[in-house]
């Protein structure tokens, strides 16, 4: 049975000192639970029980969902994929201590887990909702991250749509709700994933998601996001790239969100050859901003709005564009047109906005490469979109923790990089029960009071401390 403990000092030093004590587990930190920690403190985790409905009875609710949550999360970040790893994720005692953790199983050893993959199955299994590609830990997340920006009022005013497939084995048709396509990147099975990005002061976060089918074009998946997410506001700016080239979507976005678009020309399109052929005419170009591009010059054209018509033309918004032309040799150069419905701004502010949206490729390779967002370990789809929805918070929590006193000297670094060069600061400790009491020691602290027992008391520690 588990037994609810509380924290005092006292209590358990003279538990201690009279060698009743009932369990003790060692200490020694990390980052992944300093980052959990700091979380803890700005009271993020527990806005995971304000937008998640709890289905768990019995029991199991005698664990708080928020720590049930963290500790899924910590397992994410620390790349444990397996809902077998999720009861390990945490295990050192002075953490699950400060995270509210008063509880320990007195029929269940330490070295089995908190809780059981049995019960974590269980769990997952009264969130099958029936819909074609959502369930409720996509909402859990999206519902998640608003509430996390009003609480810390993040209010990000430019943001980047993208989608990215989610493959899985091509040969294994029994992954859930998972598609089959066919196009220049060859055969592949999954999902298509859409997310919304949004600039922070140092950083970005993941603000909203949506899933789909893997077949399914960029802009439908994300129709939801572009049609009704909160996240964006009158005012905004709204960088795509050519895979959500759609007039009727600009429009709509500008005549009835108030948001502005920031998106590439196709080379077919009549406004990209008008805008080069304007240009070129003019000879104005200048220098590319971005130094590193040397062998760029833009030029600015506005007024192209005309070139670009839609089926219903009186709701077309006006479009001003900036042209970047790239010398390839001598006499060559090859061109590029970037469109915007914001007519405040020049051609280098255009240029310098769309060179922010390749921080969301970032975001999926190390979400890929690193964080194991594909590391499936079953083929059902709530199993699927849970594992999704609890490493995208993990993420958002390395990002929020990089924004903070204690985790600026790790921005714009990735979390490899960071955990390889990690040196900990935190000294061993011990955490001891004795019934309902616990407290946490310093080694040295426990070494002492250990020292100070008579002959008869150490025995009786001797079969808890050796366990340590």
């Amino acid at each position: 049975m588990l037994q609810i403990c509380i924290n005092d000092k006292e209590q358990v030093l003279e538990a201690i000192k009279q060698g009743n004590i009932d369990t003790a587990s060692s200490a020694f930190g990390n980052l992944i639970d300093d980052i959990v920690l700091k979380m803890e403190q700005m009271g993020l985790p527990a806005l995971l029980e304000d937008v998640f409905e709890d289905k768990r009875c019995g029991k199991n609710k005698q664990i708080p969902l928020k720590f049930f949550f963290t500790l899924v999360i910590a397992a994410k970040m620390k790349i444990k994929t397996s809902l077998t790893d999720i009861p390990f994720a945490i295990n050192d005692a002075d953490t699950l201590a400060q995270l509210g953790w008063n509880l320990y199983d007195t029929e269940r050893d330490i070295e089995e887990g908190l809780i059981s993959d049995g019960m974590i199955r269980g769990f997952l299994s009264k969130y099958q909702k029936n819909t074609e590609y959502n369930n409720e830990f996509i909402d859990l997340y999206n519902n998640f991250v608003k509430a996390v920006k009003d609480k810390l009022d993040i209010v990000p005013y430019i943001h980047i749509l993208d989608c990215t497939d989610i493959e899985v084995n091509l040969d294994n048709d029994n992954y859930e709700k998972s598609e089959v396509v066919k196009d220049e990147d060859g055969t592949r099975r999954g999902y298509k994933l859409a997310t919304l990005r949004g600039l922070t002061e140092n950083s970005g976060i993941i603000e909203e998601i949506d899933i789909g089918s893997i077949k399914s074009h960029d802009t439908k998946v994300s129709d939801n996001i572009i049609k009704n997410s909160s996240a964006l506001k009158r005012g905004d700016i709204l960088i795509n790239d050519r895979g959500f080239i759609s007039r009727d979507t600009i429009n709509m976005l500008k005549n009835e969100r108030g948001v502005d678009s920031y998106i590439p020309a196709k080379k077919n399109m009549d406004l990209y050859k008008e805008a080069v052929s304007i240009a070129k005419s003019k000879g104005k170009w200048e220098k590319h901003p971005n130094k590193k591009r040397k062998t760029q010059e833009i030029a600015f054209v506005s007024g192209l709005g005309s070139m670009w018509r839609s089926d219903k033309a009186d709701k077309d918004v006006d479009i001003n564009v900036c042209v970047v032309r790239d010398k390839i040799s001598e006499e060559e150069y090859d061109y590029y047109v970037f469109m915007t419905t914001d007519l405040s701004v020049s051609a280098k502010q255009i240029i310098k906005t769309y060179e922010l949206r390749p921080e969301v490729e970032e975001d999926y390779r190390q979400l890929k490469d690193f964080w194991k967002l594909q590391d499936f370990k079953s083929t059902k789809y709530v199993h699927i979109t849970f594992h999704m929805a609890m490493l995208l918070i993990g993420y958002l929590f390395f990002q929020l923790y990089k924004d903070t006193e204690e985790g600026k000297q790790y921005a714009k670094k990735s979390l490899p990089i960071v955990l390889k060069n990690y040196v900990r600061k935190k000294k061993a400790s011990v955490v001891v029960y004795a019934g309902s009491y616990f407290a946490t020691f310093d080694l040295l602290e426990i070494m002492q009071l250990y020292a100070s027992c008579g002959a008869e008391v150490r025995k009786h520690l001797d079969v808890i401390f050796s366990k340590v």
